[in-house]
């Protein structure tokens, strides 16, 4: 089984990713986490994690760790230190010890964040972010989905490289759903995919950005 090094664990989304791989026959979740009580709430239940800040020295979370799902975010309380900066420590990281792939959790919009009149930071932040990863050499997927929400996940999603509508929400689940299964090596490796609630399932949407 490959192991998984989940950045952002405790939050919703990442919650969500860890628990999916907890439960798959292929991956086993490694949660880093901050601080020590989250710690042991994740190893009650078998998950084993890394303690690390993403503010501070995170070169030793991906030892050992075979692929990376990136999904924390400080929801505009720290865009600089955790979303830009924050990920870029984690992409070194992979580099240093030769992660297969990494999943990038961003946002809609972040291909031009200039477009934006609330969100420009915000997505200034993805973008370097992004950018980032796609110049690392490493081999990776970045998903761009539109608003998140907590609603049941449907397992139906649209997805293009570049959504011709924009506007829409998704299932946090769903967003879940597609950054486990982004981590298959053949799907949209050094893409970037946008995604919002849809029609189509999450396996036949993903199969249209499959790498021969």
């Amino acid at each position: 089984m490959k192991k998984i090094l989940v950045v952002g664990a405790t939050g919703t989304t990442g919650n969500n990713v860890v628990n999916l791989l907890h439960n798959s026959q292929y991956y086993e979740p490694v949660a880093m986490v901050r601080h020590e009580d989250q710690q042991a709430n994740f190893e009650q239940q078998g998950i084993k994690t890394v303690l690390a800040d993403l503010t501070k020295e995170v070169s030793h979370t991906t030892e050992g760790i075979d692929k990376v799902i990136f999904a924390a975010g400080s929801k505009g309380k720290a865009l600089d230190s955790v979303d830009r900066k924050g990920a870029m420590k984690i992409i070194d990281a992979s580099k240093k010890n030769k992660i297969q792939k990494l999943v990038m959790l961003s946002s809609i919009g972040a291909d031009a964040p200039q477009q934006s009149d609330t969100l420009k930071e915000y997505l200034q932040a993805k973008q370097d972010a992004d950018r980032y990863l796609a110049n690392s050499g490493l081999d990776f997927t970045i998903v761009r989905p539109g608003t998140l929400n907590d609603a049941t996940p449907t397992g139906k999603i649209r997805l293009a490289q570049n959504l011709d509508n924009k506007e829409g929400e998704i299932p946090r689940g769903d967003v879940a759903k597609v950054l486990v299964q982004s981590l298959n090596d053949s799907v949209a490796n050094r893409e970037a995919i946008e995604i919002l609630n849809g029609e189509s399932t999450i396996e036949e949407a993903l199969s249209t950005v499959r790498n021969a």
